[in-house]
Order: structure tokens, then C-alpha cells, then sequence
């Protein structure tokens, strides 16, 4: 039992790291909001995708939404006709009700393609919100750091970490990450020196209650829940 809850805790803790890597506190009022698409070979998004087309919209900030686009990227699977994109945007639009600005990139197969690809879209806004699970948005982050050091400056958090959601898939997303996460550099895993009142936020983090009922109870809530 302590195995799992320090596990589960561990899971959280580096699911929540990431999501602050690269990202700065930069102003300004137009922002993008890139969705990331995972490869969805059904006529309708997929699980995984429609929890980051949820985790995207939660980044629009409603002070800022006349001045938000989201970009949601990749393209279409072998032997699939519609691409994540567009599947991903029907989700957004027939399901969750957005109506704010949405543009496609559907050429993408990679991540550092869907970098590629959204550059022109990243140009002329004061911020860029990167969306995917944690250290997935942590690698395009480096990716676009690598293809356009200007335009890495104006990254900041999305809101696509939550403590105590997926907790039961965290402790998996967390080894799965330090696999995908292999090819950074050091400086590249590095928060930024001065964000965001990180120490704080760790010592919330570490210091949270994470006893194994809390954690039952979260697993729980989470199993529960379903898309509407």
C-alpha cells in the first residue's frame, strides 16, 4: 500500500514538473492554444484526444477569448479518411459547445511536424499554449525552441495538468515520459529560473495529503467521470 500511494505521488509530482518546463509568465493579449492530436484511426476522437480538445478549451481564459485561436494539429492516420484535426474540432465544436476561433493543421505525423506546421499560426501572437499530457507538451515545447528560439520565448502554461485527475494513469504517463523524454538535453528539462513561484508550488505539491484514502478517493472520482 505505501508502495502504491508513494507511487501514485510520484506519478503526480513529475506529471506536474513537466507542465512547467520551458513555459515562462509572459503577457500579452493574444494568445494560441496548440492542441496536439494523437493518431485516431476512428471516425470520432478518441479518448485521449477528446481529453486534450477539453484540456485546451479549459486554456482559453475568458479575458482572453476574443483574442484566442486555437490550433488543433495532426493529420489523418493510414487508411483514415478524416485527420485529428478535423476530429478533434468537430469534438470541440458539436460536443463541447466552442465557438471561438479554431484553425486546422492537418499535414502533421509527427511532433516535430506539428511544430513545423504551426509556426505560420505562432508568428503574430503575444502567447503560445502548447496542450497534450504533460510531457508530451514538454517536447514540442523543445521542439520549438530548437526550430524557433524567438518564438519559444512566448510560451506559457496551458492548463493541461490538474492534481488529482487520471491520477491512477499518472504514475504510467510519468515512465512512459521519462522515455519519450530521453533525447532532451539537460537545459531543455530545466525550469526556467524565477517562474512562476515554482518552489511554492512544489512544497504544496510535496506536502499535499496524499494518504492512500485520498487517493483511493481521486482514483474513484476519476474512473467515474465521463465526456459530455
Amino acid at each position: 500500500m505505501v508502495v502504491g500511494v508513494a507511487g501514485l505521488a510520484w506519478g503526480e509530482w513529475l506529471n506536474w514538473r513537466w507542465s512547467r518546463v520551458l513555459v515562462g509568465d509572459r503577457e500579452g493579449g493574444s494568445v494560441a492554444v496548440v492542441v496536439l492530436g494523437y493518431r485516431n484511426p476512428q471516425e470520432t476522437a478518441n479518448p485521449i484526444n477528446r481529453w486534450r480538445v477539453r484540456a485546451g478549451i479549459r486554456s482559453v481564459v475568458d479575458r482572453e477569448a476574443r483574442e484566442t485561436r486555437v490550433v488543433f494539429s495532426g493529420g489523418a492516420a493510414a487508411g483514415q479518411g478524416a485527420t485529428e484535426a478535423q476530429l478533434m474540432a468537430d469534438y470541440a465544436k458539436a460536443v463541447l459547445g466552442f465557438d471561438g476561433r479554431v484553425v486546422l493543421e492537418d499535414r502533421s505525423a509527427t511532433t516535430w511536424e506539428n511544430i513545423t506546421n504551426v509556426i505560420p499560426e505562432l508568428e503574430d501572437v503575444d502567447r503560445i499554449k502548447v496542450v497534450s499530457q504533460p510531457a508530451h507538451a514538454l517536447k514540442a515545447r523543445a521542439y520549438l525552441r530548437r526550430q524557433r528560439p524567438d518564438l519559444a520565448g512566448k510560451l506559457v502554461r496551458a492548463n493541461d495538468y490538474r492534481p488529482g485527475e487520471w491520477p491512477a494513469v499518472k504514475p504510467l504517463l510519468a515512465l512512459y515520459g521519462l522515455w519519450s523524454l530521453r533525447g532532451l538535453s539537460a537545459d531543455e528539462r530545466k525550469v526556467a529560473p524565477g517562474f512562476g513561484r515554482l518552489r511554492q508550488g512544489a512544497s504544496k505539491v510535496r506536502s499535499a495529503p496524499w494518504t492512500l484514502e485520498s487517493l483511493r478517493s481521486m482514483v474513484g472520482q476519476s474512473s467515474t467521470r465521463t465526456d459530455s
